[in-house]
Protein backbone atom coordinates (compact mmCIF):
# COMPACT_ATOMS: atom_id res chain seq x y z
CA UNK A 1 0.00 0.00 0.00
CA UNK A 2 1.47 3.46 -0.77
CA UNK A 3 0.03 7.28 -0.78
CA UNK A 4 1.45 9.48 -3.62
CA UNK A 5 1.01 13.27 -3.78
CA UNK A 6 0.91 15.43 -6.30
CA UNK A 7 0.42 19.16 -6.64
CA UNK A 8 -2.36 20.95 -8.75
CA UNK A 9 -2.99 24.34 -10.67
CA UNK A 10 -0.27 25.34 -7.39
CA UNK A 11 -2.56 25.53 -5.10
CA UNK A 12 -4.08 22.21 -4.38
CA UNK A 13 -2.94 18.83 -3.66
CA UNK A 14 -3.97 15.29 -4.88
CA UNK A 15 -3.69 12.08 -2.87
CA UNK A 16 -3.71 8.79 -4.52
CA UNK A 17 -4.29 6.22 -2.28
CA UNK A 18 -3.05 2.36 -3.64
CA UNK A 19 -3.61 -0.53 -2.00
CA UNK A 20 -1.97 -3.97 -2.16
CA UNK A 21 -4.37 -5.34 -5.09
CA UNK A 22 -3.64 -1.76 -7.62
CA UNK A 23 -7.08 -0.22 -6.73
CA UNK A 24 -6.32 3.42 -6.23
CA UNK A 25 -8.32 5.97 -5.28
CA UNK A 26 -7.31 10.10 -6.10
CA UNK A 27 -8.78 12.71 -4.01
CA UNK A 28 -8.13 16.45 -3.50
CA UNK A 29 -7.88 18.37 -0.44
CA UNK A 30 -10.16 20.91 -2.18
CA UNK A 31 -13.49 20.18 -1.81
CA UNK A 32 -12.70 16.43 -0.75
CA UNK A 33 -13.08 15.70 -4.11
CA UNK A 34 -12.43 11.84 -5.77
CA UNK A 35 -11.17 12.59 -8.87
CA UNK A 36 -10.57 8.69 -9.67
CA UNK A 37 -11.33 5.31 -8.86
CA UNK A 38 -9.61 2.74 -10.54
CA UNK A 39 -10.85 -0.82 -9.94
CA UNK A 40 -10.39 -4.18 -12.28
CA UNK A 41 -13.29 -5.72 -14.46
CA UNK A 42 -13.59 -9.62 -14.60
CA UNK A 43 -10.48 -9.78 -16.95
CA UNK A 44 -8.51 -7.61 -14.76
CA UNK A 45 -8.32 -4.75 -16.86
CA UNK A 46 -7.76 -1.92 -14.33
CA UNK A 47 -10.31 1.56 -15.12
CA UNK A 48 -11.72 4.43 -14.29
CA UNK A 49 -15.34 4.28 -12.53
CA UNK A 50 -16.55 7.73 -11.28
CA UNK A 51 -16.74 10.90 -13.71
CA UNK A 52 -14.18 13.56 -13.34
CA UNK A 53 -12.52 16.76 -15.05
CA UNK A 54 -9.87 16.36 -17.36
CA UNK A 55 -8.89 20.09 -16.90
CA UNK A 56 -8.88 20.08 -12.96
CA UNK A 57 -9.35 24.37 -13.26
CA UNK A 58 -12.90 23.01 -13.94
CA UNK A 59 -13.02 21.65 -10.12
CA UNK A 60 -13.26 25.09 -9.17
CA UNK A 61 -16.82 26.00 -10.47
CA UNK A 62 -18.07 22.06 -10.45
CA UNK A 63 -21.81 23.12 -11.53
CA UNK A 64 -22.31 19.02 -11.24
CA UNK A 65 -20.59 18.61 -8.12
CA UNK A 66 -18.16 15.82 -9.73
CA UNK A 67 -16.88 13.61 -6.84
CA UNK A 68 -17.64 16.41 -4.30
CA UNK A 69 -17.63 16.14 -0.36
CA UNK A 70 -21.31 18.00 0.17
CA UNK A 71 -22.31 19.74 2.99
CA UNK A 72 -22.97 21.15 5.53
CA UNK A 73 -26.53 19.96 4.30
CA UNK A 74 -26.36 17.72 1.14
CA UNK A 75 -29.88 18.41 -1.17
CA UNK A 76 -32.05 21.35 -1.78
CA UNK A 77 -33.59 23.36 1.11
CA UNK A 78 -37.20 24.71 0.43
CA UNK A 79 -37.20 28.77 -0.22
CA UNK A 80 -33.59 28.82 0.89
CA UNK A 81 -34.53 29.18 4.62
CA UNK A 82 -35.68 26.98 7.67
CA UNK A 83 -36.36 27.40 11.27
CA UNK A 84 -35.04 26.22 14.16
CA UNK A 85 -35.60 27.31 17.72
CA UNK A 86 -37.86 29.77 16.54
CA UNK A 87 -35.29 31.55 14.44
CA UNK A 88 -35.43 31.60 10.94
CA UNK A 89 -31.93 31.34 8.92
CA UNK A 90 -31.57 32.70 5.57
CA UNK A 91 -29.69 30.82 2.75
CA UNK A 92 -28.06 31.85 -0.62
CA UNK A 93 -30.74 30.57 -3.16
CA UNK A 94 -28.70 28.97 -5.47
CA UNK A 95 -31.03 26.65 -7.21
CA UNK A 96 -33.93 28.74 -8.80
CA UNK A 97 -35.93 30.19 -5.33
CA UNK A 98 -33.96 26.90 -3.15
CA UNK A 99 -30.77 26.47 -1.72
CA UNK A 100 -28.56 23.45 -2.86
CA UNK A 101 -25.50 21.53 -1.73
CA UNK A 102 -24.65 23.98 0.78
CA UNK A 103 -24.27 26.97 -1.43
CA UNK A 104 -21.08 29.12 -2.92
CA UNK A 105 -19.40 28.49 0.20
CA UNK A 106 -20.47 24.66 0.66
CA UNK A 107 -17.92 22.05 1.60
CA UNK A 108 -17.33 21.32 -2.04
CA UNK A 109 -15.50 24.64 -2.09
CA UNK A 110 -13.65 24.82 0.59
CA UNK A 111 -9.69 23.73 1.01
CA UNK A 112 -9.08 21.13 3.63
CA UNK A 113 -6.30 20.17 5.58
CA UNK A 114 -5.31 17.05 4.83
CA UNK A 115 -3.27 14.41 6.53
CA UNK A 116 -2.37 11.52 4.86
CA UNK A 117 -2.46 8.13 7.08
CA UNK A 118 -1.15 4.08 7.24
CA UNK A 119 -2.43 1.96 9.78
CA UNK A 120 -2.12 -2.22 9.30
CA UNK A 121 -5.38 -2.43 7.94
CA UNK A 122 -5.02 0.74 5.35
CA UNK A 123 -4.24 3.80 4.28
CA UNK A 124 -6.06 6.62 3.98
CA UNK A 125 -7.06 10.92 4.13
CA UNK A 126 -8.14 12.90 6.70
CA UNK A 127 -10.04 16.35 6.16
CA UNK A 128 -10.28 18.28 8.54
CA UNK A 129 -12.62 22.19 8.44
CA UNK A 130 -13.82 24.09 10.95
CA UNK A 131 -16.66 26.53 9.95
CA UNK A 132 -17.48 29.73 12.00
CA UNK A 133 -20.65 31.00 12.90
CA UNK A 134 -22.85 32.84 10.61
CA UNK A 135 -20.97 30.77 7.31
CA UNK A 136 -23.52 31.28 4.47
CA UNK A 137 -26.26 31.72 6.80
CA UNK A 138 -25.59 28.49 8.97
CA UNK A 139 -25.99 28.81 12.99
CA UNK A 140 -22.88 27.51 15.23
CA UNK A 141 -19.24 26.76 15.11
CA UNK A 142 -18.74 23.62 13.65
CA UNK A 143 -15.63 21.04 13.62
CA UNK A 144 -15.70 18.55 11.09
CA UNK A 145 -13.50 15.57 10.14
CA UNK A 146 -14.01 13.45 6.35
CA UNK A 147 -11.77 10.59 6.52
CA UNK A 148 -11.01 8.64 3.47
CA UNK A 149 -9.79 4.49 3.86
CA UNK A 150 -8.60 2.31 1.44
CA UNK A 151 -7.85 -1.38 2.66
CA UNK A 152 -6.72 -4.42 0.53
CA UNK A 153 -10.63 -5.66 0.24
CA UNK A 154 -11.01 -3.19 -2.34
CA UNK A 155 -12.89 -0.93 -0.03
CA UNK A 156 -13.32 2.40 0.15
CA UNK A 157 -14.66 3.77 4.05
CA UNK A 158 -15.86 7.34 4.27
CA UNK A 159 -16.27 8.27 8.00
CA UNK A 160 -17.64 11.59 8.71
CA UNK A 161 -17.77 13.12 12.13
CA UNK A 162 -18.73 16.85 13.50
CA UNK A 163 -19.28 18.83 16.41
CA UNK A 164 -21.24 21.96 16.82
CA UNK A 165 -21.45 24.43 19.87
CA UNK A 166 -25.43 25.52 18.53
CA UNK A 167 -28.74 23.16 16.87
CA UNK A 168 -27.76 23.33 13.56
CA UNK A 169 -28.45 21.34 10.07
CA UNK A 170 -26.03 18.89 9.01
CA UNK A 171 -26.04 16.01 6.64
CA UNK A 172 -22.81 15.13 4.37
CA UNK A 173 -22.55 12.95 2.14
CA UNK A 174 -19.91 12.27 -1.13
CA UNK A 175 -21.17 13.45 -4.81
CA UNK A 176 -19.01 10.64 -6.98
CA UNK A 177 -20.81 9.32 -10.56
CA UNK A 178 -20.02 6.09 -10.60
CA UNK A 179 -19.99 4.28 -13.93
CA UNK A 180 -19.24 0.79 -13.76
CA UNK A 181 -18.66 0.34 -17.04
CA UNK A 182 -14.89 1.31 -16.97
CA UNK A 183 -13.60 4.60 -18.63
CA UNK A 184 -16.96 6.19 -19.56
CA UNK A 185 -17.45 2.86 -22.05
CA UNK A 186 -21.39 3.14 -22.13
CA UNK A 187 -24.00 5.19 -19.79
CA UNK A 188 -25.81 3.39 -16.93
CA UNK A 189 -28.76 2.58 -18.72
CA UNK A 190 -27.87 -1.15 -17.84
CA UNK A 191 -26.71 -0.87 -14.31
CA UNK A 192 -28.81 -3.03 -12.46
CA UNK A 193 -29.74 -1.50 -9.22
CA UNK A 194 -31.13 -3.36 -5.36
CA UNK A 195 -31.68 -0.43 -3.34
CA UNK A 196 -33.19 -1.62 0.54
CA UNK A 197 -36.23 0.15 0.48
CA UNK A 198 -39.93 0.61 0.44
CA UNK A 199 -40.48 4.00 0.46
CA UNK A 200 -39.16 7.13 -1.45
CA UNK A 201 -40.45 10.65 -0.62
CA UNK A 202 -42.06 12.70 -3.51
CA UNK A 203 -40.89 15.34 -5.17
CA UNK A 204 -43.02 18.48 -7.04
CA UNK A 205 -41.55 20.01 -10.17
CA UNK A 206 -38.94 21.93 -8.50
CA UNK A 207 -37.20 18.89 -6.95
CA UNK A 208 -38.67 19.66 -3.56
CA UNK A 209 -40.61 17.29 -1.12
CA UNK A 210 -44.00 17.49 -0.94
CA UNK A 211 -44.09 16.34 2.25
CA UNK A 212 -45.63 12.85 1.18
CA UNK A 213 -43.99 9.84 1.01
CA UNK A 214 -44.75 6.85 -1.76
CA UNK A 215 -44.97 2.64 -1.49
CA UNK A 216 -42.05 1.77 -3.99
CA UNK A 217 -44.53 -1.25 -5.00
CA UNK A 218 -45.57 -1.33 -8.29
CA UNK A 219 -43.72 1.49 -9.38
CA UNK A 220 -40.26 2.22 -11.24
CA UNK A 221 -38.76 2.64 -7.76
CA UNK A 222 -38.99 -0.53 -6.63
CA UNK A 223 -35.39 -1.90 -6.89
CA UNK A 224 -35.83 -4.45 -3.73
CA UNK A 225 -35.12 -7.07 -6.24
CA UNK A 226 -33.15 -5.66 -8.50
CA UNK A 227 -33.77 -3.13 -11.84
CA UNK A 228 -32.32 -2.07 -14.60
CA UNK A 229 -31.79 1.98 -14.31
CA UNK A 230 -33.04 2.13 -18.38
CA UNK A 231 -36.89 1.29 -16.62
CA UNK A 232 -36.75 4.82 -15.29
CA UNK A 233 -35.35 6.44 -17.80
CA UNK A 234 -38.28 5.89 -20.19
CA UNK A 235 -41.37 4.82 -18.04
CA UNK A 236 -44.20 7.29 -17.85
CA UNK A 237 -44.17 7.46 -14.35
CA UNK A 238 -44.85 10.98 -13.09
CA UNK A 239 -42.46 11.13 -10.54
CA UNK A 240 -39.48 10.07 -13.18
CA UNK A 241 -40.83 12.86 -15.31
CA UNK A 242 -40.55 15.47 -13.04
CA UNK A 243 -36.64 14.68 -12.69
CA UNK A 244 -36.04 14.78 -15.87
CA UNK A 245 -36.70 11.16 -17.34
CA UNK A 246 -34.68 9.29 -14.48
CA UNK A 247 -33.98 9.49 -10.77
CA UNK A 248 -33.39 12.21 -8.01
CA UNK A 249 -35.62 11.16 -5.20
CA UNK A 250 -34.58 10.24 -1.55
CA UNK A 251 -34.84 6.68 -0.39
CA UNK A 252 -35.33 5.75 3.21
CA UNK A 253 -34.07 2.81 3.84
CA UNK A 254 -35.35 -0.62 5.45
CA UNK A 255 -32.32 -2.26 6.86
CA UNK A 256 -33.42 -5.44 5.62
CA UNK A 257 -30.36 -6.22 3.50
CA UNK A 258 -26.90 -7.25 3.99
CA UNK A 259 -26.42 -4.07 2.05
CA UNK A 260 -28.21 -0.97 1.56
CA UNK A 261 -27.54 -0.93 -2.57
CA UNK A 262 -26.08 -3.23 -4.99
CA UNK A 263 -24.92 -1.94 -8.29
CA UNK A 264 -23.80 -4.83 -10.88
CA UNK A 265 -22.36 -3.95 -14.59
CA UNK A 266 -22.79 -7.34 -16.29
CA UNK A 267 -20.49 -6.49 -19.28
CA UNK A 268 -17.61 -5.52 -17.24
CA UNK A 269 -18.64 -7.77 -14.07
CA UNK A 270 -18.18 -4.83 -11.84
CA UNK A 271 -20.10 -5.36 -8.49
CA UNK A 272 -20.20 -2.24 -6.05
CA UNK A 273 -21.83 -2.49 -2.89
CA UNK A 274 -23.04 0.15 -0.49
CA UNK A 275 -23.59 -0.35 3.32
CA UNK A 276 -23.92 2.92 5.61
CA UNK A 277 -25.85 3.81 8.93
CA UNK A 278 -27.09 7.27 7.21
CA UNK A 279 -31.08 6.40 6.93
CA UNK A 280 -31.67 6.63 3.26
CA UNK A 281 -29.60 8.42 0.27
CA UNK A 282 -30.95 10.24 -3.23
CA UNK A 283 -30.06 8.31 -6.45
CA UNK A 284 -29.58 10.42 -9.02
CA UNK A 285 -28.95 9.27 -12.93
CA UNK A 286 -27.36 12.22 -14.31
CA UNK A 287 -31.03 13.79 -16.07
CA UNK A 288 -29.66 16.96 -15.60
CA UNK A 289 -26.11 16.33 -16.66
CA UNK A 290 -24.62 18.71 -18.81
CA UNK A 291 -23.89 17.84 -22.28
CA UNK A 292 -19.94 18.33 -23.74
CA UNK A 293 -18.29 18.63 -20.79
CA UNK A 294 -14.97 17.27 -21.31
CA UNK A 295 -14.32 14.90 -19.17
CA UNK A 296 -11.05 12.45 -18.43
CA UNK A 297 -12.46 9.63 -21.04
CA UNK A 298 -14.57 11.32 -23.12
CA UNK A 299 -17.46 14.03 -23.26
CA UNK A 300 -20.53 14.45 -20.92
CA UNK A 301 -23.69 13.47 -21.42
CA UNK A 302 -26.95 12.88 -20.14
CA UNK A 303 -27.32 9.54 -18.22
CA UNK A 304 -23.12 8.77 -18.08
CA UNK A 305 -22.72 8.02 -14.32
CA UNK A 306 -24.68 7.47 -11.25
CA UNK A 307 -24.54 8.91 -7.52
CA UNK A 308 -25.73 7.28 -4.36
CA UNK A 309 -25.53 10.26 -2.00
CA UNK A 310 -26.25 8.10 1.26
CA UNK A 311 -27.63 11.14 3.58
CA UNK A 312 -30.27 11.89 6.45
CA UNK A 313 -33.65 14.38 4.19
CA UNK A 314 -33.39 18.36 4.19
CA UNK A 315 -36.91 18.15 3.55
CA UNK A 316 -37.26 17.22 7.46
CA UNK A 317 -36.59 21.08 7.56
CA UNK A 318 -39.98 21.75 6.01
CA UNK A 319 -42.07 18.12 6.95
CA UNK A 320 -42.23 15.31 9.65
CA UNK A 321 -41.80 12.35 9.44
CA UNK A 322 -38.48 12.56 7.37
CA UNK A 323 -35.07 11.53 8.66
CA UNK A 324 -34.09 14.56 10.67
CA UNK A 325 -30.84 16.45 9.72
CA UNK A 326 -30.38 18.27 13.09
CA UNK A 327 -27.34 18.13 14.97
CA UNK A 328 -27.63 19.22 18.81
CA UNK A 329 -24.75 21.43 20.54
CA UNK A 330 -22.26 18.93 22.36
CA UNK A 331 -23.98 15.69 20.05
CA UNK A 332 -20.76 13.78 17.99
CA UNK A 333 -22.25 13.47 14.30
CA UNK A 334 -20.40 10.25 12.97
CA UNK A 335 -21.77 8.60 10.10
CA UNK A 336 -20.18 5.86 7.62
CA UNK A 337 -20.59 5.05 4.46
CA UNK A 338 -18.50 1.88 2.85
CA UNK A 339 -18.36 1.16 -0.79
CA UNK A 340 -17.39 -2.27 -1.52
CA UNK A 341 -15.76 -3.22 -5.36
CA UNK A 342 -16.45 -6.52 -6.55
CA UNK A 343 -16.27 -8.63 -9.43
CA UNK A 344 -19.10 -10.90 -10.99
CA UNK A 345 -17.71 -13.65 -13.19
CA UNK A 346 -19.29 -16.30 -15.61
CA UNK A 347 -21.20 -18.76 -14.39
Amino acid sequence: MNINRKDKLGKWQEFTLENDNGMKVSILNYGGIITEIIVPDRNENMENVVLGYKDYANYETNSNFFGALIGPVAGRIQDASFTVNNNKYVLEANDGKNHIHGGSTGFHQVIWNAEPFQTDNGIGLMLIHKRIDGTAGYPGNLDVCVTYTLNNDNQLILDYEAESDQQTPLTLTNHSYFNLSGDLKSTVHNHQIMIDSVRFIEMDEDLIPTGKVINTADTPFDFRKGLELRKGFKDDFEQNKLAGDGYDHYFMFDNQKGENVIVNDDVSGRILKIQTNQPGMVMYTANNLDKGLQLKEGLSKKYLGVCFETQAAPGSLHHDGFPSVILEPGESYQKQTLFDFGIKHYG
